[in-house]
């Protein structure tokens, strides 16, 4: 069985997942995916860092710099989406694809590393909860905002969602 957990920045997506953990499912958080594709030798890093020279510190990509520069340009968002997806795409199909249990995947995002078999759960919160909860996580509300605005709008998650768990 295949699960997404979706859902928007601090709507509770990675508590869900420890949860499934527990239970013994293998959970694949598409974050932690994106950030291993975009190390010094990751799928995406050469063309990441080629495209955006500026958010590269000391021969690693600078992720916060990174994000200042594409979460307030919908065009960027979408250049970068096109430089890491298909990696991301491909580890999730092989983790998948391995698994001898229950693979649970964390996705902040619609469609472009969801698995098409999938049962989709998303994780709903008010915005001022995920914004409180991401800023207690160290974030910048500023930030979350922004991140908040170039994700799926609620009405997008709920139209994607088998099943909702309101957090």
């Amino acid at each position: 069985m295949l699960i997404v957990i979706g859902g928007g920045i601090g709507s509770g997506k990675s508590s869900v997942g420890e949860i499934l953990r527990s239970l013994g499912a293998i959970v694949v958080e598409a974050d932690d995916v994106g950030h291993e594709i975009l190390e010094p030798g990751g799928e995406a890093f050469d063309a990441v860092s080629a495209r955006w020279p500026y958010a590269v510190d000391d021969g690693r990509i600078d992720r916060a710099l990174l994000a200042a520069a594409v979460f307030t340009d919908s065009d960027q968002l979408a250049e970068l989406e096109s430089m890491t997806h298909p990696a991301i795409r491909s580890r999730i199909a092989e983790i998948i694809s391995t698994a001898d249990r229950i693979v649970a995947v964390e996705v902040p995002i619609l469609g472009s590393v969801t698995p098409e078999n999938a049962y989709r759960v998303l994780i709903d919160a008010p915005d001022d909860v995920r914004i409180s909860r991401a800023a207690a996580r160290g974030n910048n509300e500023e930030d979350v905002r922004n991140r908040m605005t170039s994700q799926p709008s609620r009405d997008e998650w709920l139209e994607w969602a088998d099943r909702v768990i309101h957090n």
